[in-house]
């Protein structure tokens, strides 16, 4: 792994990707120059998040503690002035947020959310036998790399399973600054009641995320969190949208525009559905766990499917090519213009 120098002068700024963090954070597209390497930088503004710089500690020392390759990778952060400076890989595609709503405002195809899910589950393994509940999957929170490798970010929300030595069986902590985060989160984590929860929360938030790569957006999206609450706590599971769960009578009823045609015309595996179901049922105790979800058909049988990278077509990454070749790359219209591609302030929220 190369060596990066905590000094901004190493750094070139090429251009904004996006903002996460609610806004007090940018992420910029950069080049290290003593390698020339393309790296995402991520910038906390210190004044803007006061009491919630506990949120941005806690995030870059678990994130450089776990490491595993399905997770983002911090390879340095420092202080510069105001700000906290977190050097990263580059995840060429963005979120998987960012690809729903630039490409796929439908869905993605099914290939693609099993490839997804197989990466976002093999890191949920990791960081549950870590002692972590990570309380936060959801599409903005995975991010795509150039060779399609999908990565988990967001651990400022996660949570210790261990606490003075002693694995705990339940918490009951609810995650700070969570208001962007609940329509993805489990009926047991929101009641925060005497029984608490377990790991098994993250495996409701994998079924939520599997609807929000299917259908386009996460369910719940647009209604209160009241109601929202309400229909968790009742036992309502939230479905994969195709000609099956969405009658042809249902879309007609939804005035015909383009997405009902989209989804009367497609259909997802049973397998697929069968997924989404187990992780979403409303008892924690019979949900699989993620090392038991892996070992589920749906996986077993996609083994020889085309590279993510191909099936996300008409997206496609940045081009670090033209990025290491180009010393005159200053701004966002010149990468847009060598590249053949637009790149677009979007929400990196990691």
């Amino acid at each position: 792994m190369a060596k990066y120098e905590a000094k901004t002068s190493s750094y070139k700024i090429i251009s904004l990707l996006g903002q996460g963090f609610d806004g007090k954070a940018e992420v910029h597209l950069a080049k290290y120059l003593p390698t020339n390497e393309m790296l995402a930088i991520k910038k906390f503004d210190m004044d803007k998040i006061k009491e919630e710089a506990q949120l941005v500690e806690r995030e870059i020392i678990l994130t450089r503690q776990l490491q595993h390759p399905r997770i983002i990778s911090y390879h340095l952060a420092f202080v510069n002035g105001p700000s906290v400076w977190v050097i990263s890989s580059l995840m060429a595609f963005g979120s998987c947020r960012d690809l729903l709503s630039r490409y796929f405002n439908d869905g993605l195809p099914e290939n693609a959310i099993i490839l997804i899910l197989r990466d976002v589950l093999d890191a949920l393994d990791y960081i549950h036998k870590k002692g972590f509940i990570h309380r936060a999957i959801k599409a903005s929170h995975i991010l795509i790399s150039a060779t399609g490798k999908a990565c988990l970010t967001g651990l400022r929300y996660a949570c210790p399973m261990v606490v003075n030595g002693k694995w705990q069986k339940s918490i009951h902590s609810f995650p700070a600054s969570t208001a962007g985060n609940l329509n993805w989160l489990s009926p047991e984590l929101l009641e925060q009641n005497l029984l608490g929860y377990n790991e098994k929360s993250d495996i409701y938030s994998v079924g939520i995320t599997m609807c929000e790569l299917a259908n386009g957006q996460e369910p719940f999206a647009g209604t209160t969190t009241t109601l929202m609450l309400t229909e968790k706590v009742r036992g309502c599971a939230p479905q994969l949208l195709d000609c099956v769960t969405f009658p042809r009578g249902l879309a007609l009823e939804s005035s015909g525009d383009c997405d009902s045609k989209s989804i009367e015309n497609r259909k997802f595996s049973e397998d697929l559905h069968s997924v989404a179901e187990l992780c979403m049922q409303r008892d924690a105790y019979y949900r699989p766990t993620a090392e038991q979800l892996l070992t589920h058909p749906l996986f077993k049988s996609h083994k020889k499917s085309m590279p993510l990278p191909d099936l996300l077509k008409p997206a496609l990454p940045m081009s670090d090519r033209v990025a290491y070749n180009k010393d005159d790359v200053t701004n966002l219209d010149t990468i847009n213009r060598l590249s053949q591609m637009e790149i677009y302030t979007c929400e990196w929220d990691f």
